[in-house]
């Protein structure tokens, strides 16, 4: 029986790109949610977005492994008893352990033959160049053998993935878990029972601080399909050429299954992972945040802004008409979109995603009536580049105009 005191229990599967650690590990969390199990997952890549780096974390694995730390704590506190982690680390010192005292962690690294990255990589249409780059890299982690278990994946599909997974490490998901050590010849013998991965004081929430006077945060929100992610991205993109600028996907800050009855959203768990990575990207020197992520009404702003007391918060508000709404939910379904981690429009049937169409349609009505938001952008008749300019330009008036 697991009990609250106990160790947060954590799987990180690593490797180069390629070799399938967000699909992984995705299809891991759902079948530990589906199975009853208290479990939350994180995509590492989201918690640092933040260029450019300092100079002694360029690539900030340390840093993400500290914002990390942060999550695992909100998230034991929201009742996870473990957590699926996915994602790049430092490729010859493999995870920072250190930084992530009071958890039970576990070390998964995925590999695959360079032939095999390379196809995977093409198919991608990733440029020559970074082709190599990231074969060197695989090359890297090869040599250096990092990780309790080392997963080949080469000609393997998910499933069967997840299945080496299982036999190679068993059940590592509650106190006294055993993982397999591979021998020669590919026989294995149990390790000791997990042990915190570090010493120090028990996983818990970092303490509330304040960003730097007059940071700005520009919160894209709207409806389903409407555009957040797509048009965000290049709009991080615009502001960055300019101040030092982080970057959020609210959504990708509280994959915890069950949430709680009282916010079946949940967006306090959101706000509390904001929170934490705003703070260190603010320590870090980021001068601006820019972060998406749904709303339903101004009692759900506040909750966010309450964690960014201050900050200079401005709520933009993207909206689009039916038809436009079923049209990028329909081709959602279809794949027609960035590929990220637990889209719940991928693959659903055109009957759900029509019902999906039609209560984002509600919602966009009903934030139309609220007037919500402090700018409102009509991204109907606007490519992605013409929106996120109109999104900037709007944003630096309201912000000049302010100060006036």
């Amino acid at each position: 029986m697991v009990h609250a005191s106990d160790p947060l229990q954590v799987l990180w599967l690593c490797g180069p790109a390629g070799v399938g650690k967000t699909t992984v590990g995705w299809e891991l969390f759902t079948r530990l949610t589906a199975s009853g199990l208290p479990a939350g997952y994180v995509d590492i890549d989201h918690l640092g977005i933040f260029l450019p780096g300092p100079p002694e974390d360029p690539e900030l694995h340390r840093m993400k492994t500290r914002n990390l730390a942060a999550v695992l704590a909100n998230f034991h506190e929201g009742g996870a008893r473990c957590v699926v982690v996915s994602g790049v680390v430092d490729p010859e010192q493999g995870v920072y352990a250190d930084e992530l005292p009071g958890i039970a962690l576990t070390v998964c690294r995925l590999r695959a033959d360079r032939e095999e990255l390379a196809r995977r990589f093409i198919g991608r249409g990733m440029q020559t160049h970074r082709v190599q780059e990231t074969l060197d890299e695989a090359d890297v982690m090869d040599v250096s053998g990092f990780g309790d278990v080392c997963i080949d994946t080469t000609g393997s599909d998910v499933t069967e993935v997840v299945q080496q997974v299982a036999e190679r490490i068993g059940d590592w998901t509650g106190p006294g878990r055993c993982v397999a050590e591979p021998r020669a010849g590919g026989s294995s013998a149990p390790l000791p029972p997990s042990r915190p991965s570090s010493p120090g004081p028990a996983l818990s929430s970092p303490e509330p601080r304040i960003p730097a006077a007059g940071a700005r945060v520009l919160w894209l929100c709207g409806p389903t399909g409407v555009g957040k992610s797509t048009i965000g991205w290049p709009v991080y993109q615009r502001v960055r050429s300019s101040a030092r600028t982080a970057y959020v996907e609210l959504d990708q800050l509280a994959f915890l299954c069950p949430a709680p009855p009282d916010d079946l959203a949940n967006h306090r768990l959101k706000a509390r992972n904001l929170a934490a990575l705003w703070h260190a990207y603010s320590d870090a020197g980021a001068e601006v945040l820019i972060a998406n992520g749904p709303v339903e009404d101004g009692a759900t702003v506040k909750t966010y802004t309450a964690v960014l007391p201050d900050a200079d918060v401005t709520v933009c508000r993207l909206h689009a008409s039916r038809t436009v709404l079923t049209e990028r939910i329909t081709s959602r379904g279809r794949g027609g979109s960035w590929p990220a981690p637990g889209d719940p429009l991928k693959g659903r049937p055109t009957a759900e995603l029509l019902r999906i169409a039609d209560e984002a349609a509600a919602t966009a009505g009903a934030l139309e009536r609220a007037a919500l938001g402090h700018l409102r952008i009509d991204t109907d008749d606007r490519t992605v580049e013409e929106s996120a300019a109109a999104i900037t330009a709007a944003w630096q008036t309201r912000h000049y105009s302010d100060r006036r």
